[in-house]
């Protein structure tokens, strides 16, 4: 992570999200990059920041106290990360990992307690990005529930394969990672495996050492639909 001392790109994220920071926040508001694989926040660590995703896209995973992971969603702007700890003033939920180059306004908690606590924009922004969390995590059950593997893994691998700086696919998945996404589709790792086998008969994955490779945006695209992890 690094913070990127460019107030008037600062200024253009604002106005084009319609983020509704007041002028007294503005002094108190820093731009940060995370790279690829990057944590913006982890599970359990005291938070302090509230982060807004300008540009990229995240993932956001929970540990179990046996060390397995649990992928919840991935996440691409205008999305907030740190809302819920804010409001509730607890410690950290879920991890944050950037799956691109990320780019995001930070502003810490006390800045927010002073001069956003009582300012209906502000806090009317929150309400509509903590309804639609509510509103995605629905859909996303209900995806789970009434679409076949098939569809399911060909959106979960585009979530995570794409590179939205570059709009080329070029992620590759460690068979670590597969586990996990089983996991976030609601299916067995054997069964996904058998899918994998039909999707490298296609031509859209191509398997390599330790891994997968996506090859093929577009014809897991027709497979998936508009039905995205997001």
């Amino acid at each position: 992570m690094r913070e990127i001392h460019d107030h008037e790109m600062l200024i253009r994220f604002i106005k084009e999200n319609n983020i509704a920071f007041s002028e007294e926040l503005l002094p108190h508001l820093h731009l940060y990059r995370f790279d690829q694989g990057d944590l913006i926040c982890s599970q359990g660590d005291p938070a302090d920041m509230l982060y807004v995703l300008v540009k990229g896209k995240v993932k956001v995973f929970t540990t179990s106290p046996e060390g397995r992971t649990l992928i919840l969603s991935f996440k691409k702007p205008l999305e907030v990360i740190g809302d819920i700890e804010y409001v509730r003033g607890t410690e950290t939920m879920n991890t944050v990992e950037a799956v691109s180059r990320v780019e995001m306004i930070g502003v810490h908690h006390r800045w927010l307690k002073k001069y956003a606590a009582a300012d209906p924009a502000f806090l009317e922004f929150l309400l509509h990005i903590i309804t639609n969390k509510f509103y995605v995590k629905s859909n996303s059950m209900q995806f789970n529930l009434l679409y076949p593997v098939e569809v399911r893994l060909a959106s979960y691998l585009l979530s995570v394969s794409y590179d939205s700086s570059s709009n080329v696919l070029k992620k590759q998945h460690s068979s670590a990672s597969l586990r996990d996404a089983a996991n976030l589709i609601g299916t067995s790792y054997r069964h996904m495996n058998r899918v994998l086998q039909q999707f490298c008969a296609n031509g859209f994955i191509e398997r390599v050492s330790g891994g997968i490779m996506v090859i093929d945006r577009a014809g897991l695209t027709a497979i998936a639909g508009n039905n995205i992890y997001e």
